[in-house]
């Protein structure tokens, strides 16, 4: 089958189109996908520059987003048959093969049905960033009704889905993003208030728009520095969520403000092995496929790229020009 080989660590252009064996069914609980999207998240561009996870992994299949329809089932599976349609967050991480590729095989606990309304590469984007997006604001900061939220990079994959899941929820969105033409995107997700932080200090806006107050959830995802200043403009006991590693940050003032730090890393379940993390994720896919088929939930395909064009897709979230999602589509 076709894929795409991440052989060493590295640019972009090392990413190579291969054909590898096809994968086949070892488990009575697995199922056999034919991917038709794959999502391309940071996360993937991250591993091909620092290295997977796992040791001694490499040549590996990234991805760890995919829609596509069933083609085979395990004898004890029960919960799909051939020819449904599937989207997942699994693999792409230097253990289980990941979705840039043709066909994958997985434990079906992890897929679920697709939502009726969404092409495949649409499903293909969601995954990843709705679990992430909704573990930061409902589980780590505890968003309540009242909360007004900070969600940073709201033109972004996270962040798109994030200003909605914070709306659907009953809460004021101010969301900062890097261009006026992102401006109107945000609003049109949902965002209330749009800071464009080339133009307008974030910190200083954040509280005039809230009396001074600060918002009382912050949703952060660009880095330390960005983490640090959000501090200034988060309400006393309020909660700064990041998906992160913060480093070295200066904590003074969040312990002034008896801030509540959280860390967001979607992943933890694959790779700690954590069923109940999985069941959790599995939940809330389900949940927004409900929003999704209903309306009330949309995801954003800022480009869709042929698979062999991996490393293009890859060099676009490098370099910061993504909207929405990126996705690779597969014939």
């Amino acid at each position: 089958m076709k894929a795409i080989l991440m052989t060493q660590t590295g640019g972009a252009n090392l990413l190579e189109a291969a054909d590898i064996p096809e994968p086949a069914i070892t488990e009575p609980n697995q199922i056999k996908v034919q991917l038709k999207a794959a999502g391309v998240n940071p996360v993937d561009t991250k591993l091909r520059q620092r290295g997977v996870f796992y040791p001694n992994a490499l040549p590996a299949v990234l991805g760890c987003d995919g829609a596509g329809v069933v083609v085979e089932t395990g004898s004890a599976v029960s919960k799909f048959k051939v020819g449904d349609k599937v989207w997942y967050c699994h693999g792409g991480l230097g253990g289980d093969q990941g979705n840039y590729a043709e066909f994958n095989v997985l434990d079906g606990r992890w897929a679920t049905h697709m939502p009726k309304t969404l092409s495949f590469e649409q499903a293909a984007a969601g995954p990843l960033v709705l679990i992430t997006a909704w573990g930061a604001l409902y589980d780590r900061a505890r968003l309540q009704q009242s909360d007004t939220v900070l969600i940073h990079a709201g033109a972004g994959g996270v962040g798109h889905v994030a200003i909605q899941l914070a709306r659907l929820h009953g809460a004021k969105v101010i969301a900062t993003v890097g261009t006026d033409n992102h401006v109107a995107l945000a609003r049109s997700w949902g965002a209330d208030e749009v800071i464009n932080y080339n133009t307008q200090n974030f910190v200083d806006a954040v509280n005039d728009l809230t009396g001074g107050m600060g918002a009382e959830v912050v949703l952060e995802s660009v880095g330390q520095e960005t983490f640090e200043r959000s501090i200034h403009c988060t309400a006393h006991f309020g909660t700064i969520v990041t998906l992160l590693e913060i480093g070295n940050a200066d904590l003074k003032e969040a312990r002034m403000r008896n801030l509540r730090i959280g860390f967001e890393l979607m992943l933890t379940p694959q790779l700690r092995q954590l069923a109940g993390g999985l069941d959790l994720q599995v939940d809330m896919l389900n949940q927004c496929g409900r929003w999704i088929d209903q309306g009330k939930l949309k995801i954003h395909v800022g480009e869709v790229l042929p698979l062999e064009q991996a490393a293009k897709a890859h060099e676009i979230i490098e370099g910061g020009h993504a909207t929405g999602k990126v996705v690779l589509k597969i014939d």
